[in-house]
């Protein structure tokens, strides 16, 4: 086999393997939303995604590992959202480009979202290390910077863990509660005009609160 033939058969391979493993996420991600980490099983995870249970074990020696995988890139997504702090000065504009990408998230990943509050309500059993230190550290470092526009009287001096702690809630609840907001609205989901609508008045409110509007 040539260096090209050898190059190429491994880039196949790399294909296969990232295809399975986003399957596998995917339908890991609706069952333990469903379920919860403890009855959650491998098997449905299998059946969910369409490939061999043998196949869940060989991208994830154990449960516990793709579950925690899932947490991780939910939160990771989430810290993500918070990259306007590092690319404007503005403080409406970062928070409101936070709000409205958090916002965005919980209605692409629901399920990914009720995880992160199951596993939370239940005493972080599988997750304190990463949220005492990566989530802690990116907290305190946007924390820094609200405090900075505060001394500098660009926004109102409220009291910056409350205010991140809000913007988690209110976001989130788009995700975890959306049961609830559907009964609220005939039993319907919120249409894409209902979300941007939601989307807006929670930007406003949230602003208006902190004197940036």
């Amino acid at each position: 086999m040539t260096a090209t033939h050898r190059q190429a058969n491994g880039a196949h391979k790399a294909a296969i393997r990232q295809e399975n493993e986003h399957l596998i996420l995917a339908a890991a991600e609706r069952v333990f939303a469903d379920y919860g980490f403890k009855g959650a099983t491998t098997a449905r995870i299998a059946e969910i995604a369409d490939v061999p249970k043998a196949n869940v074990h060989y991208y994830f020696s154990t449960k516990e590992m793709l579950y925690r995988r899932i947490m991780e890139d939910v939160c990771s997504h989430w810290l993500d959202a918070a990259m306007t702090f590092d690319n404007s000065a503005n403080p409406a504009e970062v928070l409101r480009g936070y709000i409205e990408a958090k916002m965005d998230l919980s209605r692409a990943r629901p399920h990914g979202s009720r995880i992160w509050a199951h596993e939370i309500i239940r005493g972080a059993k599988f997750s304190s290390d990463y949220i005492s230190t990566t989530v802690k550290s990116w907290l305190d470092s946007r924390v820094v910077v609200l405090n900075r526009w505060i001394s500098e009287g660009k926004m109102d001096a409220v009291e910056p863990y409350s205010l991140m702690y809000m913007i988690f809630a209110t976001t989130q609840h788009y995700a975890d509660f959306a049961r609830q907001i559907e009964i609220f609205n005939n039993d319907a989901p919120l249409s894409d005009a209902q979300f941007a609508e939601a989307k807006e008045n929670v930007v406003r409110i949230i602003l208006k609160g902190v004197g940036l509007s």
